[in-house]
């Protein structure tokens, strides 16, 4: 074979190996042996996991996704509405079937669940509310009824008399909007009881702390307070303590393991108990009906309970 025959054939060689190539890509990637392309994967998009309660929602809600062979994928806002935002879109952009969602803001949120909606993206709401937006379904407690069930307590222990400090959860937040309305109704009835400070600690323990200091310094003559979750009154009593009052009756809500610990102790009075790890569980069990295509409830309700000594 003389060099121009051999180049002539090397060539076609070439052409042929070209060809192959480009009809096997046409036929597309072999996922026949991809475990986890039949997979449903959801979001969970939690308000901030620098609080036991929502870690627990977490784990409920992990559990419940690993044992339906359901992949979940969880974003934490850490308190910012923004950076919710942004993982919300995020998810959005990994095509999940179902939204999770636990607000940071309730208000602030409502324009990127529409956008998951437009997307077909099914949501549903952990907790908290959506403000703005229709969702398919709502999971969490009656926390209005709670905020009574909280004053109800509380004025049980004062004895219907004295001075009260309320400290508010994050604004915005249809959990501190409806434990408060809830508290208020019952309190601001009450002729011998007067709410001598109404002020936000953003859930939080530390500002819990900071802000009863800050109240206590302008009137230690305080009978009661009522925290919208255990985490400030947890840093409520820390204040109280360090201030040397006695006999002050500190009520909080959600019962988380620090807060059942402390009602054990005699610190805190009682505290309204929300099953955290349940709210996660059934907004999966919800998810999973949605991706079947079977109808779900508008609203799910989850029991409360009064933890006391």
């Amino acid at each position: 074979m003389n060099r121009n025959s051999r180049s002539l054939l090397s060539g076609l060689l070439s052409s042929l190996l070209a060809v192959t190539l480009v009809c096997c890509t046409r036929q597309g990637p072999d996922t026949r042996g991809d475990s986890t392309s039949a997979q449903p994967t959801i979001g969970l998009s939690i308000s901030t996991l620098n609080n036991p309660f929502f870690v627990s929602l977490r784990d409920g809600a992990e559990a419940e996704a690993k044992a339906k062979g359901i992949k979940l994928i969880t974003v934490d806002a850490q308190d910012d509405p923004a950076k919710q935002i942004a993982g919300v879109e995020d998810l959005i952009q990994k095509r999940i079937k179902v939204l999770l969602i636990n607000p940071t803001d309730s208000d602030a949120v409502a324009n990127v669940v529409k956008e998951a909606e437009a997307a077909g993206i099914n949501v549903i709401s952990l907790d908290r509310r959506v403000n703005g937006a229709e969702v398919s379904a709502h999971v969490g407690s009656d926390n209005a009824t709670g905020g009574k069930m909280a004053a109800e307590f509380l004025l049980e222990k004062i004895a219907d008399k004295g001075n009260v400090v309320e400290l508010e959860g994050t604004p915005g937040s249809s959990a501190a909007r409806e434990r408060g309305k809830g508290f208020d109704s019952v309190i601001d009835g009450q002729p011998d009881v007067k709410v001598i400070a109404r002020q936000p600690a953003d859930f939080d323990r530390v500002k819990g702390l900071s802000v009863m200091e800050n109240i206590l310094q302008r009137n230690k003559n305080v009978q009661g307070v009522f925290a919208q979750n255990d985490e400030m009154a947890l840093g409520a009593i820390r204040a109280i303590e360090e201030d040397g009052l006695k006999n002050v009756v500190v009520v909080g809500f959600d019962a988380t393991a620090d807060g059942v610990a402390a009602v054990k102790a005699g610190k805190l009075a009682g505290t309204v108990q929300q099953k955290p790890e349940l709210i996660g569980k059934m907004g999966v069990d919800a998810a999973q009906l949605l991706i079947d295509g079977k109808p779900v409830d508008k609203e799910i309700p989850v029991p409360l309970a009064l933890i006391t000594q």
